[in-house]
């Protein structure tokens, strides 16, 4: 077996443990990647090669492939470079070998790796590295009498301190890179050490947003991701300063006793013992204290950074998957005050009827004419829908649009609420230009608005992610794994949903399987040159559009009216030949097989089983004509914020409200229920019974009832309950103290019972959290 293939084999096994399969499975589809198959592709059309692997195996088995490739690779280096120094031992090459994270094949590389020339190279350079030896392993040696021998003037050891500090110096470099002592030391921190923050002094006034970590610890094992970018941005922004700490009970003493154990160094009077034990001491307060606490963060920072770009991937999701309102005409309109609401109507397809500015509000106070304007505008183009943007005068934007339901008698006319973040990013873009070159920026933004009600997926896919507002923490984290996520979401997203073809923007069809930005351009280029499709089987002569990125493409593109109805399902061009041997054996026409539930039951669906297709896909191809094109977005649904509830102020404890979920978090969801200011659903208030995770009870775009339970107006703080019985509801007015400091604080002391009982103030420590993020 060759090298290159044990290395694919170790990793298909290990892959394989990871994710529940086999290793045939991982290897077959190992091989569709390299064929160039996207994880959509594979998981829709190729689940008889994969043994049936669904999206979430498949794309974990992508990101571990690149984890594990990047190991080996780094094994074999470390195994090299160590071999060039003649020092590769059978029993090192084990160990390396057996090496199941790159913490560990680091620890076994250290000491190992060229260094800079340290104080105890100087040492050895001048002969002492005997000395050091020699104290180390003969208990009954006297450092000060022995060292007498090592004297070396020339070298700059001229007298017995110097002499002993460079041995203690060649210990200490030894002891730091012993990989099993680390291994040790570092368990013992990740369990007992607490990451502890102080305040910069005299940084109070400008760092008041942090005010809630000037004096704050908690375990680094517990501390949630939120709290740790909290800590390490205010690090960052030269406010908090950051620091390990072992318990009270412990201390640093634990960690020397560990050493000195692990070394076999004794604790006595002894000169030799003592001198060891002030070795030990030295070596953990100068180099493995140091370098664990930089580790050991860097490990918070890493796990913390995943854990949010998690969050922000699964909201960004459910976002992406809202329900569309559908192909209806859409009155939108994007409230302003002084610069007035942007008006623009789209029809079903999303074309651009109509656009103006209207100036109901202050300091115009042009409210009769504007009501005159959107009537009007109703009335012109068979308005179905009205989309409103939730940012300024959107309430009193919204009581503008319901007095001209009432005056028309437009009862059914039905109007929405829109979040436009990310509006004002695509209304300044490259793209919106492209696509309205003659149109004013702030009426690009209320096309958006209108598009977005319409279908959340193929407008909101023109945006950056990171500017629809549902990420935290989002400038902090790495950004190469956070667009990398964040981009398999949204092809996940789009090709689980489907591309018409004929409507598709350029950035919408980028994210179609097999298709590239470039090919996006090619086809709408076409589709502008020659009308609209037709069938599948046009995309072939779309320029550079070859036989590959057909096979990826064609299924998850429809035609709506296509002269073959698959062209609008999920039937795989390739698959065409089995519906139309169903069709020879049932007698029917393709329309007449669509839908046909009953007649599809009566099939034998084995005897269209061969080599090409297997079982999965023939079962695949019935679903899909029973239900062709299939949406697996929900049901549309809308929020309806209470009257008279416009703003913080209108707000009173005990109150029961509708809102829209915006964006969910480790520690709860924000909920916006119509006043400029969403509300936080603590995680504890989410539901009667425990919650380990928010999202599993909901996502962005839910519909949820709340209770009030406090608003702090100064601070612009609103906790909202989703509980079916809310015990204690308070309002904390402006001129009261601010909601109290978290309790979820961890001391380095055992905590108190006042500190441990359950209060309302966990929602500062979250509100903080928000207030600190992105």
């Amino acid at each position: 077996m060759s090298e290159h293939t044990q290395f694919s084999v170790k990793i298909s096994r290990q892959i394989a443990s990871e994710i529940g399969c086999k290793p045939q499975q991982v290897e077959a589809t190992l091989a569709l990647i390299d064929e160039g198959c996207t994880i959509p592709f594979i998981a829709r059309y190729r689940k008889e090669k994969t043994g049936g692997l669904d999206d979430e195996q498949l794309r974990t088995l992508e990101s571990r492939l690149a984890y594990l490739t990047e190991f080996e690779q780094r094994r074999v280096v470390i195994i090299k470079a160590i071999e060039e120094l003649g020092q590769l031992d059978p029993n090192l090459l084990n160990k390396i070998n057996g090496a199941s994270s790159k913490t560990e094949l680091e620890d076994l590389y250290l000491p190992y790796k060229s260094k800079r020339r340290t104080k105890g190279q100087i040492a050895i350079e001048a002969g002492l590295g005997e000395l050091a030896k020699q104290l180390f392993q003969n208990p009954n040696q006297v450092p000060e009498l022995l060292a007498k021998s090592y004297l070396n003037e020339k070298a700059g050891f001229s007298d017995v301190k110097l002499v002993l500090d460079g041995a203690r110096s060649i210990l200490a470099e030894q002891f730091a890179t012993d990989s099993q002592l680390i291994g040790k030391l570092r368990k013992l921190l990740e369990k007992h050490a607490s990451l502890v923050s102080r305040l910069v002094p005299a940084k109070e006034q400008e760092a008041q947003k942090f005010r809630d970590y000037f004096d704050y610890q908690e375990l680094i094992s517990k501390l949630p991701s939120h709290r740790a970018l909290a800590l390490l941005r205010g690090k960052q922004a030269g406010y908090l300063r950051l620091k390990l700490a072992l318990p009270e009970h412990l201390g640093p003493q634990a960690a020397i006793e560990l050493i000195a154990n692990h070394l076999q160094i004794r604790s006595s009077t002894n000169a030799r013992d003592s001198w060891l034990t002030s070795v030990v001491s030295s070596c953990w307060q100068t180099k493995l204290s140091p370098s664990l606490e930089t580790e050991l963060i860097a490990k918070l920072r890493q796990r913390s950074e995943q854990e949010a770009i998690s969050v922000f991937a699964k909201n960004l999701k459910d976002l992406l998957l809202a329900a569309p309102a559908g192909t209806k005409t859409t009155l939108a309109l994007d409230p302003g005050l002084r610069t007035g609401v942007k008006v623009a109507v789209v029809d079903a397809t999303g074309k651009v009827l109509d656009t103006d500015t209207i100036f109901p509000h202050a300091p115009r106070n042009q409210w009769s004419q504007s009501l005159s304007l959107i009537e009007k505008l109703v009335k012109k183009h068979s308005v179905e829908l009205i989309s409103i943007g939730n940012g300024t005068a959107s309430r009193e934007t919204e009581k503008l649009v319901a007095e001209m339901q009432s005056k028309m008698g437009a009862s059914n006319l039905q109007r929405v609420m829109v979040s436009e973040a990310g509006a004002s990013v695509y209304s300044a873009s490259k793209l919106a230009a492209q696509e309205f070159p003659n149109m004013d920026v702030t009426l690009r933004g209320a096309v958006s608005i209108g598009r977005r009600l319409q279908d959340p997926l193929a407008e909101l896919v023109k945006i950056d992610p990171k500017a629809i507002g549902v990420g935290q923490y989002q400038h902090d984290v790495n950004q190469v794994d956070l667009n990398r996520q964040l981009d398999t979401v949204v092809e996940d997203c789009v090709n689980a949903v489907g591309v018409e073809l004929n409507s598709a923007s350029a950035p919408l069809l980028s994210h179609v399987s097999g298709l590239s930005a470039s090919l996006a351009e090619n086809i709408v280029a076409y589709r502008d040159l020659n009308g609209a499709f037709s069938a599948r089987s046009q995309l072939k002569k779309v320029p550079r559009l070859g036989p590959k990125a057909f096979e990826q493409a064609a299924g998850f593109l429809r035609i709506r009216g296509a002269k073959n109805p698959l062209d609008n399902s999920g039937v795989h061009p390739e698959a065409y030949p089995i519906v139309k041997a169903m069709q020879q054996d049932s007698g029917l026409k393709i329309d007449e097989l669509l839908n046909n539930s009953k007649q599809l039951e009566q099939l034998d669906l084995g005897q269209y089983v061969n080599d090409q297709f297997g079982l999965p896909t023939v079962k695949d191809v019935v679903a899909e004509l029973e239900k062709p094109g299939r949406d697996p977005r929900p049901e549309f649904k809308t929020a309806s914020f209470k009257d008279g509830v416009e703003t913080i102020n209108d707000l009173a404890p005990n109150q029961r409200l509708e809102g829209v979920v915006t964006n969910v978090t480790n520690f709860g969801a924000f909920v916006d229920i119509g006043v400029h200011q969403d509300g936080l659903v603590h995680i504890s208030m989410l539901a009667d019974g425990f919650v380990k995770d928010p999202h599993l009870i909901v996502k962005a775009g839910d519909i949820v009832k709340v209770t009030v339970l406090e608003v702090d107006i100064q601070r612009k703080r609103i906790a909202l309950s989703m509980r079916s019985e809310v015990v204690s509801a308070q309002t904390v007015k402006p001129s009261q103290a601010p909601m109290a400091k978290s309790s979820t604080n961890h001391r380095i002391k055992a905590p108190t019972k006042k500190q441990s009982k359950p209060t309302n103030s966990a929602f500062a420590d979250a509100f903080a959290t928000l207030k600190n993020s992105d």
